[in-house]
């Protein structure tokens, strides 16, 4: 019996000791990771200082410039239509000019349509006892909408993804004549990643646009969507989001408050597709939307992730725009039954067209100036409670000497207007050496005029220390975080993208992933990878600025970050 009663008193003793033993090793594991983190944030802080320390940086003196408070002229920033690529040529004089989005109206998987009308043109169709042919242009389709809305330029016939658009441009006051509801069919959806889905109709019993909004409402996943004044699925999902808040009125308070309380948890709002599709790639997003057209198209995506439809279906209506003659009319009603023909309508299945057929639109159709009112509480609530701090960088190097630096302060003095009012922005410029030329202040009459006097102000010269200039940025928004923690930071490159003096990619790198701070960078007669491979750091965009398509480019950009 004393040895039993031993044997327990040993082995009590040894399970105390084993437990202690787990318990501290977990505390220490534990308080080995808090540490790390802590010394990681740390590091991070002594690790900016220390190059900050190592850059000649010098302070302007603001100078106040004459600003212009009028609107913004959309057809002023609008580039030369020219830009915009001609896919089909007309072959006869007989003929109509027909704006397509770029899913249909590109080449390969995205080429059905220029595939169908250069077989339209082949065909020698005659209407009205003349042989006809039409022209495509490919274009997006709010960007297609700008060029129409703004007078700048009116082609006979647009077929855009959607049917929101065509009520935008009804309500613009152009003449608009729907000729046919669907050239092909089409389907938005929201992909989320299998885990994702799984979780989402576990919990909400099924996955829709309302099941996402209010799981991304409580901040249970992370999804986001592309911008709704360029994209037709971001604008078709806004409606959408907006009317699962408030179905019988999509702009009173009701949705309003629903839809503040999804965009709060909403981390990534996409200029392009693309840029959305990158950002879904690395894992940064468990949800974003896409047309199935082009989900079915992307090997990428076939597996793990699924697809769920939404909203208005996308099913390229084709309007007749404008007091057309006759003649032309009747072109683009023979051109919309030609291309209905099941030998067409087969190809476009081939293509990822024509599936989900069983989809019904889950949204009526919405008035142009509702769209139009929407568009703008968008930019009014995207950001939340959370203003912008942004620092735009300029490169004043002897290599942007004449054009390249005037385009460059084209840019931000007419880009500049699409800054929201209660963001916050500074100004840096670059050369072998640092200038903070603005240092960063809320965005009022008084700071508008000063960053304009400090863009009219930059000349260049010298040699290019681009991620000097960088890092100079991101000491100025830790700083401006120190006081307004709930901002959000943002870096704006403008450069040729060549660096030969200072600190290297690699010296920077690290430091800012540590900060999470998306750096968006916008190249004049640039190296463009160099300028990518800053960009990709935090999925941020990268815009190459041609001559004539930039200030459109950097206002559509502004419009959808700040």
């Amino acid at each position: 019996m004393a040895k039993k009663s031993k044997f327990f008193l040993i082995s009590g003793i040894l399970l105390v000791i084993v437990f202690a033993l787990v318990y501290v090793g977990v505390t220490l594991t534990s308080n080995l990771g808090k540490t790390k983190t802590q010394v990681t944030a740390a590091d991070a802080a002594k690790r900016l200082n220390k190059l900050y320390s190592n850059i000649s940086v010098s302070m302007d003196t603001p100078i106040k410039g004459q600003i212009d408070l009028n609107p913004v002229d959309v057809a002023d920033s609008l580039p030369e239509i020219s830009k915009f690529p001609i896919t089909v040529n007309n072959t006869t004089n007989n003929f109509v000019e027909i704006f397509s989005s770029p899913e249909k109206g590109g080449t390969g998987v995205d080429g059905w349509l220029t595939e169908v009308a250069n077989e339209f043109n082949k065909a020698n169709i005659n209407v009205n006892g003349k042989p006809a042919s039409v022209k495509i242009r490919n274009i997006a389709s709010g960007t297609g909408v700008d060029y129409i809305k703004s007078g700048k330029y009116i082609p006979d016939a647009i077929t855009p993804s959607n049917e929101l658009w065509g009520e935008m441009i009804k309500a613009s006051g152009v003449k608009t004549q729907l000729v046919t509801k669907r050239l092909v069919g089409n389907v938005p959806g929201i992909v989320l990643s299998k885990a994702k889905y799984d979780a989402l109709v576990e919990k909400y019993g099924s996955v829709n646009v309302k099941t996402v909004t209010e799981a991304i409402a409580n901040n249970e996943f992370s999804m986001g969507y592309t911008d709704p004044f360029a994209s037709s699925t971001g604008l078709n999902f806004l409606v959408t989001a907006l009317n699962t808040f408030d179905s019988s009125n999509i702009l009173g308070d009701k949705a309003v408050q629903g839809f503040e309380k999804f965009q709060a948890n909403v981390p990534f709002t996409a200029s392009t597709t693309i840029q959305m599709r990158d950002a879904a790639k690395s894992g940064m997003l468990d949800g974003f939307v896409l047309e199935y057209q082009t989900f079915v198209n992307a090997s990428d995506l076939k597996s793990g992730y699924v697809f769920t439809p939404f909203g208005v279906r996308h099913d390229s209506p084709l309007y007749a725009l404008g007091d057309l003659p006759q003649e032309k009319l009747d072109v683009i009603k023979k051109f919309a039954d030609f291309v209905a023909q099941n030998k067409y309508q087969n190809t476009a299945k081939e293509k990822g067209f024509n599936s989900l057929e069983e989809y019904k639109s889950e949204l009526a159709v919405v008035d142009g100036n509702l769209l139009s009112s929407a568009q703008k509480l968008w930019k009014e609530k995207k950001n939340g409670n959370k203003a912008i701090a942004a620092v735009f960088v300029t490169d004043v190097s002897g290599s942007m000497a004449g054009e390249p630096l005037n385009r460059l302060k084209e840019s931000l003095l007419k880009g500049q207007k699409f800054l929201g009012r209660d963001n916050s922005i500074g100004l840096v410029s670059y050369s072998s050496d640092v200038t903070i030329n603005l240092p960063i202040g809320k965005y009022d009459t008084n700071q508008q005029s000063m960053f304009v006097g400090a863009v009219d102000s930059l000349q260049a010269s010298g040699g290019t220390a681009t991620f000097d200039g960088i890092v100079v940025a991101l000491k100025m928004l830790e700083d401006e975080l120190a006081v307004n923690p709930t901002s959000k930071p943002l870096i704006f490159v403008l450069s040729d993208g060549e660096t030969n003096e200072g600190h290297t990619l690699k010296d920077i790198k690290s430091l800012v992933e540590t900060y999470k701070v998306p750096i968006y960078t916008i190249g004049y007669n640039a190296n463009i990878k160099a300028l990518q491979s800053i960009s990709s750091i935090n999925e941020a965009a990268s815009i190459n600025a041609d001559t004539d398509d930039v200030v459109y480019k950097i206002g559509n950009l502004f419009n959808v970050q700040m």
